[in-house]
């Protein structure tokens, strides 16, 4: 466009900004008439369009030409329609009132065949889409990242842009699509696999039940990639195997608890060893370094949180140690963050507090964000026996520290010496010495603390009283000081008034002289302080009436009306009222610190959440609770300190406020509300049509077809010993297409009372008539009544999916056994009747049923009964005894059932030993006696 080139030439060779604009409004012009005239062609507007993104880019305004490119999106050559897209998303806003205009054009190009059409549909809604435009085409760009026809490039162009409307609108992404979503890290393609990973990565933090079938996933693309090689040559980066996503995969695996299936500990146990072995050489490329140092730290980082072996945490210890010295200063940092998420995790702080001395210089580095990681490391590691020197070399930084985090500095050293504190001076002193070095970076709820400490313990009352009044007597006091000195001083002067030099003129006089040097509210509290002293000092009365005189005439309404009220209530004909308005505050509830909020509201609202917070082992015990005294020495009278909002509370009832520890939800990881509405396709409530036939028929055998369709078969073999089960899942591929990302999960509502263990998960690709299979344990703990689903999921052009139920029932872990007359008769009257029995009446459901001797005894007997033959007096009754196996024990059953064939009906009555067994024993005989067999 020749046009363009000449008018940019002409505006480089502007020598005055004022030669500049004089052609750029005859541009304006020019383009203004063009577009006015109209009948111009796509070529042409195309130009003007491509000559306004250039003024805008230079920043003039442009208050014309955006329908004119909002046109240019419909045409149906490339070259204008990319104009067009990028006109829009430089012109327009989320919020501007064209932008629906270009909603219609935009699902246009996503149902496209074009690929090049669909990405620029992508960008678009990526960079200016608001929340109608993502409600109203999130399910195409869905679509587009699911589709088996889209193209690689296309598909990690989606799930970037899913990721960006879910990072301004989270409602966007439906819950329902989790499934498929994760299926896709499973895609061969590397970079359709990294970017799918970040996508899963912002999902997981807000609904990690929903997405917790990513977990098995990342262990298993981790394995492929750094011990399989499963890399091509592309995503190679200076011999490193894509690095990126080595990161993200280990960084997701931290969102999680760690898994307790072997098969999966096994999976990352063999990658992190991998990872720390191959860094034992240091390469001397720089690149390789930094990438292979990136993996490293995030190895680290997942080592920490699975908290594997004491050795191994030494041996990392004893490594971030070598880094914390690094001459790289991104090395450095990241040893520091990485050594302050062992201090959170690790059992004992003894390897890290060999590098006491290294961490402490860390303060005084030539990078602000190495000082600040040394500070929060520094807060990590600290406990009772080494608090002193820690809070004393802080105070000495803090001096010299950047404004920048000096008020996080204060937060820390006073949760510090709160914390650790054996010896109330020494608290005294340090909190008073902080506030006086700090000056304007101490927060309200720092000084409002050291109150809520002294108020509750009386130990510290008359210490912290002359201390505080020789701050106030000094020349230079900041106001922070004079607020604490007018409430304690109100409070509990009059335990110090026989002191020398601290008399009640003396006090008062103090005081007084700072009055006139702060702010309004400092003044209100030292009014509310000088009532009081009316009530504990008489005798200074007259000069104390004085000040109330002089404030009822001040121009502050506040001031004016507290000094009038106080007055008058000074001047009472008795001192009645005067006693009980000015009664001792009583002591402050017990809640949580706001300390601790103030301190971790800065990683609350980060887009990528830490599974930890800053601080010690004690800190990290329960995400939900940080709770802040958890030490020895002043331990039981600071306990009664500890408060939230519950700040120096003023005569008239007035508060100064601060925040709630409610601000530390926003660092809760267990879940959000979101994800208690997500649906649980694993469980029992989403079980596929025609489950039960497979499921009724294994509940009586070993092995045998759990579900058969036309695209999968499933098969079950079962071996039950004691209290173990070991079945084994047969996967066969009956379709003529390769089954892609297989996968399977694991649901078990009975999780407490029966164990499960993973031991080997099924291949992930499964050709046609191939078969791969599964192992799972379970222990039965105790007497368990739900049995387990399974989830399996597949891509065969589509997401298919089917969960069925595992035919893992208590009766599986019964061993029949065989008694005498004589036994069976005194063990069934020594169990008794209830609750130790149960006894149920029923009859058979479904129309075309039937039942017979050797259908009942064959139920019986699959049911693993040891059948008692001749016991009953009534031949036509069935007896049996057996004995559950569970790991708390093992509990003698008996059984004894009447068919009445002519009715079709069954009196059944099981006892045990345990009350929980005969309900459970019961409702499982009588589901399957019930269904009969085909007449």
């Amino acid at each position: 466009m020749r046009g363009l080139v000449s008018f940019i030439a002409d505006l480089r060779n502007a020598r005055a900004r004022e030669l500049e604009e004089k052609r750029i409004n005859k541009e304006l012009a020019n383009i203004r008439q063009k577009f006015k005239d109209g009948n111009l062609n796509g070529y042409s507007k195309k130009k003007y369009v491509c000559k306004l993104l250039y003024i805008y880019i230079l920043g003039w305004n442009v208050d014309f030409g955006h329908l004119e490119a909002v046109n240019l999106i419909s045409a149906t050559k490339y070259s204008e329609k990319q104009i067009g897209y990028l006109a829009v998303t430089l012109f327009l806003h989320e919020e501007h009132e064209l932008l629906h205009l270009v909603v219609n054009s935009i699902r246009k190009d996503l149902l496209d065949h074009n690929e090049l059409n669909n990405c620029l549909a992508l960008h678009a809604i990526a960079n200016v889409g608001g929340k109608e435009m993502g409600e109203s085409l999130a399910s195409d760009v869905h679509r587009l990242l699911i589709s088996p026809t889209s193209k690689s490039f296309v598909k990690k162009k989606a799930a970037l842009t899913l990721l960006r409307l879910y990072r301004k609108f989270p409602e966007i992404v439906q819950l329902e699509w989790a499934e498929r979503i994760i299926a896709l890290m499973d895609d061969p393609d590397m970079g359709v696999a990294l970017s799918v990973t970040s996508l899963v990565m912002a999902l997981v933090q807000e609904n990690p039940q929903q997405y917790k079938g990513s977990y098995v996933k990342a262990a298993n693309r981790l394995k492929k990639i750094i011990i399989d090689k499963d890399c091509t040559v592309d995503y190679l980066y200076y011999k490193v195997p894509c690095p990126w996503i080595q990161v993200k995969l280990l960084r997701l695996l931290q969102y999680y608890p760690p898994s307790e299936d072997t098969h999966t500990r096994q999976l990352i146990r063999e990658s992190l060893h991998h990872i720390l072995e191959s860094a034992m050489e240091m390469p001397k490329n720089v690149q390789q370094n930094n990438a292979q140092n990136a993996v490293l730290f995030e190895a680290i980082n997942l080592v920490i949180h699975l908290d594997t072996e004491h050795d191994l945490m030494v041996q990392i210890s004893s490594r971030l140690g070598k880094f914390i010295q690094s001459r790289e200063t991104n090395v450095r940092y990241l040893g520091l963050e990485a050594m302050t998420h062992l201090a959170a995790r690790a059992e004992t702080l003894d390897p890290i507090k060999k590098h006491q001395g290294i961490i402490i210089n860390s303060l005084r580095d030539r990078d602000i964000s190495v000082r600040r990681q040394g500070l929060d490391l520094l807060y990590s590691m600290c406990d009772s026996s080494n608090a002193a020197p820690i809070v004393s070399e802080l105070l000495k930084y803090l001096q010299t520290a950047d404004f920048a985090i000096r008020e996080e500095m204060v937060l820390k050293i006073a949760i510090l010496t709160e914390k650790y504190a054996t010896d109330v001076q020494w608290y005294v002193d340090i909190s008073l010495k902080l506030i006086a070095m700090a000056g304007d970076h101490v927060s309200d709820e720092v000084w409002q603390r050291v109150i809520q400490i002294v108020t509750n313990n009386e130990e510290l009352q008359v210490y912290a009283a002359q201390n505080i009044l020789q701050y106030v007597k000094a020349e230079h006091c900041h106001e922070t000081l004079v607020k604490i000195g007018g409430y304690l001083l109100g409070e509990f002067g009059h335990l110090i008034a026989d002191n020398q030099g601290c008399s009640p003129i003396e006090q008062f006089m103090a005081l007084r002289a700072k009055m006139l040097g702060c702010s309004s509210s400092t003044r209100a509290i030292l009014l509310s302080s000088f009532i009081k002293f009316v009530n504990l000092f008489p005798e200074i009365k007259p000069q104390l009436l004085q000040i109330f005189q002089d404030f009822s005439h001040t121009l502050d309404s506040e001031l004016q009306q507290r000094a009038c009220e106080y007055l008058a209530l000074a001047t009472l004909p008795t001192d009645d009222l005067l006693r009980t308005v000015c009664d001792e505050m009583p002591p402050f509830p017990e809640r949580a610190s706001a300390l601790l909020s103030r301190l971790h509201q800065k990683h609350a609202g980060t887009s990528d959440k830490r599974t930890w917070v800053v601080g010690g082992k004690d800190a990290n015990t329960d995400p939900k609770e940080f709770n802040l005294v958890q030490h020895t020495g002043l331990k039981r009278s600071f306990t009664n300190a500890v408060s939230n909002n519950g700040t120096p509370t003023t005569p008239n009832g007035g508060s100064n406020g601060a925040s709630g520890a409610n601000d530390l939800l926003g660092l809760d990881m267990s879940g959000k509300a979101t994800d208690a509405n997500a649906p649980n396709l694993a469980s029992a409530a989403h079980l596929s049509p025609d489950w039960e036939i497979g499921y009724n028929r294994l509940l009586l055998r070993a092995e045998g077809v759990l579900y058969e369709d036309a695209q999968i078969q499933v098969g079950l073999r079962s071996e039950y010993r004691g209290e173990l089960g070991c079945i084994i899942l047969y996967f066969t591929n009956k379709s003529s297409s390769v089954m892609g990302s297989f996968t399977t999960t694991l649901d078990n509502r009975s999780s407490e009372t029966l164990k499960s263990d993973v031991k080997g998960l099924p291949e992930t690709n499964v050709l046609p008539d191939g078969q791969t299979q599964q192992m799972i344990m379970f222990e039965a703990v105790n007497v368990f009544e739900h049995p387990p689903t399974i989830r399996i999921s597949y891509l065969a052009g589509s997401l298919q999916a089917l969960t069925l139920q595992l035919p893992v029932v208590l009766h599986k872990y019964m061993e029949g056994a065989m008694l005498s007359a004589d036994d069976f008769f005194k063990r069934w009257k020594q169990i008794g009747g209830a609750p130790r029995e149960a006894q149920k009446v029923f009859g058979l459901v479904g129309k075309g049923r039937a039942t017979s001797m050797g259908f009942t005894r064959r139920v019986v007997e699959g049911f693993k009964w040891g059948l008692l033959d001749g016991v009953d007096p009534n031949q036509k009754n069935i007896v049996g005894a057996t004995v559950l196996h569970t790991r708390n024990g093992r509990c003698g059953c008996l059984l004894r059932l009447e068919p009445n064939f002519d009715t079709m009906k069954y009196r059944l009555t099981v006892r045990a030993t345990d009350e929980s067994v005969p309900p459970v024993l019961l409702k499982l005989m009588e589901e399957r006696l019930s269904q009969g067999e085909a007449a």
